[in-house]
């Protein structure tokens, strides 16, 4: 059996997420991928792939020898790359990125042209969600997301931060006053914005120097699940919110939002890249990478907070 193949065949089923798929991409028969990892497991000892007819799921050993797999083939590609020349290791190919649905197309979808152009070998699938995504079933290279991370199976690189700001629309504070104490919010009508994964409210805090204090929850009449839908409820005086600072920038200059406790804002969030282990020497990822870091450092609301 020729190992090294069928690691790559192995790696390709589990990108494609289907032994049909993978067998189109690669030429070849679906029974010759068939016999492949039968031959495979037979080798290891062990399953690597569990299939039903609706999907594959990587078993637990699957999942440990994808991620060996992946290094060792960046290691060969690597090394052949060095000898081949530069022209080996131009990107190309498709590289498949999962992006937060407001940062993605505020802010990554109407530069991206820029990235395309620079790569024109390079095929871009883009998908826009805030859901955890399982980036090795799904066939997806890397994820932009917001937060801390949660899944210790993926690498994380951070590329930015993002700033959030306390804000009403005039109407509101005319209605009911200006709120100048933490405490005081919960006399006064808040937008509950929600997680769309969870269905927890996020919760509200601010910067007191140099601590993290939690806000009691505002009260509210409506909730969200969506960034564009928090701060439109803002905009039509429907309560105070707490959103990204680059969200709402524009509204806060043109005086359609007013900031509160501009003293003691919240607390910024990181901005991560996430790939699966033994994936970033591939040429394609390492320049996007690259490529998004420079384009968050060039954003006030969302470069790194040194």
């Amino acid at each position: 059996m020729d190992k090294l193949r069928a690691m790559q065949v192995f790696v390709r089923i589990v990108e494609a997420n289907s032994f049909t798929k993978a067998a189109e991409t690669l030429g070849l028969p679906r029974a010759a991928l068939t016999a492949t990892i039968k031959n495979l497991e037979a080798y290891l000892g062990t399953t690597l792939l569990q299939r039903t007819t609706r999907r594959l799921a990587l078993t637990p050993d699957g999942a440990d020898y994808h991620a060996q797999c992946l290094q060792i083939l960046d290691a060969v590609a690597s090394a052949e790359a060095a000898f081949r020349g530069a022209a080996a290791a131009r990107p190309r190919g498709t590289l498949r990125v999962d992006l937060p649905d407001a940062v993605g197309r505020h802010v990554i979808l109407p530069r991206i042209a820029g990235f395309a152009d620079a790569w024109p070998e390079l095929a871009l699938t883009l998908s826009f969600s805030d859901r955890l995504v399982d980036l090795t079933q799904e066939g997806i290279d890397c994820a932009l997301r917001v937060g801390d991370l949660q899944d210790s199976s993926l690498v994380g690189r951070q590329v930015g931060s993002m700033r959030f700001v306390t804000c009403a629309a005039p109407a509101y504070l005319a209605r009911h006053g200006t709120p100048h104490a933490i405490d005081a919010l919960r006399h006064h009508q808040g937008i509950v914005h929600f997680s769309g994964r969870t269905g927890r409210p996020f919760d509200w805090d601010f910067v007191v120097d140099g601590r993290v204090v939690k806000a009691a929850q505002v009260p509210g009449r409506v909730a969200v699940n969506n960034a564009d839908a928090n701060v439109a409820c803002a905009l039509q005086g429907l309560g105070i919110t707490q959103a990204a600072r680059y969200q709402v920038r524009g509204y806060l200059e043109r005086g359609e939002l007013v900031e509160l406790f501009s003293e003691t804002p919240p607390a910024p969030m990181p901005v991560s890249l996430l790939y699966p282990r033994g994936r970033m020497g591939a040429p394609k990822l390492r320049v996007f990478a690259e490529w998004i870091t420079a384009l968050l450092e060039r954003e006030p609301d969302l470069c790194q907070v040194l």
